[in-house]
């Protein structure tokens, strides 16, 4: 197989359906692709090495086994993987250099006043997406009038509506509903006229479904399936049946149903935190599906935003954009910042491990507020990556009703310190630390401290072990599905 030749006829279809669609981006597109294929395989690269897959040589170390290179050493990341036959990744590789380098090209979209436009203005820094995965920009299923018309970097995409025979739906009316036997369900423009056309043709044809006419503005988030409604400080979570990173993003029964539960217990927790006031959560409130077909279709989550909820002159900072406004925000001792931001982020959510919800709290769920720079308060957002433990659970008082098979729950404590300590400590803290002009064994040991004041027991002697497990992105896109981790050196496990 030709690499060159799939690179170069690759590269020249985009070309051509920029001409058509945005001629004006033509140059730009073609200026930033070297740098977007370098992005794409540095971060390959990286990966390849700390997750035990191929020698790429020396390159500067970090925390749990991180490793960066100045340049990724060649013109298609592709070929970082030798003799690795991985077509599906390979392509996924190709489309998120070809994606990365379309929004470099982009000019800014203008954003409203409000926290949650001003927060989606701030995503777009983070450009090449997740922060840890090669494949931060792939859109498998878009083609590229798709991604210009309805990726983040888009002023407004647009939300339609099906009506949904009543005794379809499960779940709670997201929108007013259209009669006694009717339910407008929300859907993504995009869904609506490529999927449900095409897999749900029976169930149109008998008027089981019926697409309406009916359309609102909505403004995407880093999330792309999230979607802020402008002027109502509301979003919605919509099924958008094409991969971002490792996964096709659109959502199970379980998570429309779960996801109003678990906002209600973690409003329990927080009002049982001693640092409760400076949590907000981005609740889900409501949600709904179609269990028809495959169920995962036509669902939708209704979740609070910002709006109305900050304080004068409080910013809030999508984590994403953290590590670009570092020097903005960091204008004293950055030991001194580290340790204010790390006293915000752990504590509450050790706590809340301990008492069995381990919330993702990598970069992308998170984000904190600040008051003249420093640390204030934390939202969190978007809780269907979290793991729930029943036992700790019940011992702490609480219970839930989850989705028959729901892969939330865990008995596994250390599927739950996993959850946690990989997102919370390597893909978030670890982020900070690598970009903060401190010494990075300092650091680790400001962390350290906060980790020793606030965790016990089995977790602490878990998240200070030698060696923790790391999710390895690449060995999960190469075996195709799962959750892979392998172990990496941990620099909280020497003393503070």
């Amino acid at each position: 197989m030709n690499r060159s030749v799939m690179r170069t006829d690759r590269i020249a279809h985009t070309e051509a359906a920029l001409a058509v669609h945005a001629p004006e981006l033509v140059p730009g597109f073609l200026a930033n692709l070297p740098e977007a294929a370098d992005t794409v395989g540095r971060r390959l690269r990286g990966a390849l090495v700390r997750e035990g897959i191929r020698d790429m040589g020396p390159g500067l170390r970090h925390g749990f086994g991180r490793i960066e290179y100045a340049t990724s050493g060649v013109a298609d990341p592709v070929d970082l993987l030798g003799d690795i036959e991985a077509p599906g990744f390979a392509a996924e590789l190709r489309n998120a250099v070809l994606n990365l380098a379309i929004a470099m090209a982009r000019p800014a979209a203008p954003v409203g006043d409000g926290p949650d436009e001003q927060a989606i203005g701030l995503e777009r820094l983070a450009v090449a997406g997740h922060n840890l995965h090669p494949c931060g920009r792939t859109r498998l299923g878009w083609d590229t009038g798709d991604v210009l018309a309805h990726d983040l970097e888009t002023s407004k995409t647009r939300i339609g509506f099906v009506a949904v025979r009543r005794d379809l739906l499960l779940g709670d009316g997201l929108f007013p509903e259209i009669s006694d036997k009717w339910v407008a369900q929300p859907v993504h423009a995009w869904q609506r006229d490529n999927v449900l056309p095409a897999r749900y043709a029976d169930l149109l044809r008998d008027g089981a479904l019926k697409i309406l006419d009916d359309e609102a503005d909505a403004i995407p988030t880093a999330a792309l399936r999230t979607l802020l409604l402008p002027g109502t400080g509301q979003y919605l979570k919509v099924s958008l049946d094409i991969q971002v990173t490792s996964t096709r993003r659109s959502i199970s029964v379980a998570s429309t149903r779960n996801g109003p539960a678990v906002s209600t217990l973690l409003h329990r927790l927080v009002a049982g935190d001693p640092a409760g006031d400076r949590l907000l959560l981005m609740a889900e409130t409501a949600g709904a599906a179609v269990p028809v077909g495959s169920g995962r279709d036509l669902s939708a989550i209704r979740r609070t935003g910002l709006s109305g909820r900050l304080e004068p002159g409080e910013r809030a900072v999508p984590g994403g954009a953290l590590p670009f406004l570092l020097d903005e925000l960091v204008t004293g001792d950055p030991a001194v910042w580290l340790r204010e931001y790390a006293e915000l982020l752990m504590p509450p959510l050790l706590r809340f491990t301990a008492q069995g919800v381990a919330l993702e709290a990598h970069l992308q769920n998170c984000l904190p507020t600040f008051v003249d720079g420093r640390p204030h308060r934390l939202a969190l957002r978007d809780f269907a990556g979290l793991r729930l433990h029943p036992g700790r659970l019940r011992a702490a008082g609480h219970d839930i009703t989850l989705w028959p098979g729901s892969v939330v729950g865990t008995d596994d404590l250390d599927v739950l310190r996993a959850k946690i300590g990989y997102t919370m400590f390597q893909a978030h803290l670890g982020e900070l630390v690598m970009r903060l002009d401190l010494d990075e064994d300092h650091a680790w040991r400001i962390v350290r401290e906060v980790l020793d004041e606030h965790a016990t027991g089995d977790d602490h002697a878990a998240f200070t072990a030698p060696t923790v497990p790391h999710k390895a992105l690449v060995r999960m896109r190469l075996a195709g599905e799962g959750d892979i981790y392998v172990p990496v050196r941990n620099p909280l496990h020497a003393p503070a």
